[in-house]
């Protein structure tokens, strides 16, 4: 399946949707629009993972870096709206918290 990832940037919340599977094949897409946003004039950052059917490591490990990367440039960041088998795989791997992953 197809990564479809649209933005809406604004100055207090830069919000990236994303729909489709996330996993090695396109991780790098959705690592592109994530550094976009942190280097955007924002306060925030919240991805909006309502449409994310399926997430392997390699795309939890995009979220993991994406956190700390805006923990380095002092922003907010979330994941919001996430199904309950993605919220499984962030579990499993222990970094729910640390990512600030939210269910739907």
């Amino acid at each position: 399946m197809e990564l479809v990832i649209t933005t809406n940037p604004d100055p207090t919340l830069y919000t990236v949707a994303v729909a489709g599977e996330v996993d090695i094949s396109n991780a790098s897409k959705l690592r592109d629009a994530i550094n976009m946003a942190l280097e955007q004039p924002t306060e925030a950052v919240q991805l909006d993972f309502a449409k994310v059917s399926y997430i392997d490591s390699t795309g939890i490990g995009v979220l993991v870096g994406a956190a700390h990367h805006a923990a380095d440039h002092k922003l907010r960041f979330s994941v919001a709206n996430a199904q309950p088998s993605v919220m499984r795989v962030a579990q499993l791997l222990g970094v729910d918290e640390e990512i600030g992953i939210m269910p739907a």
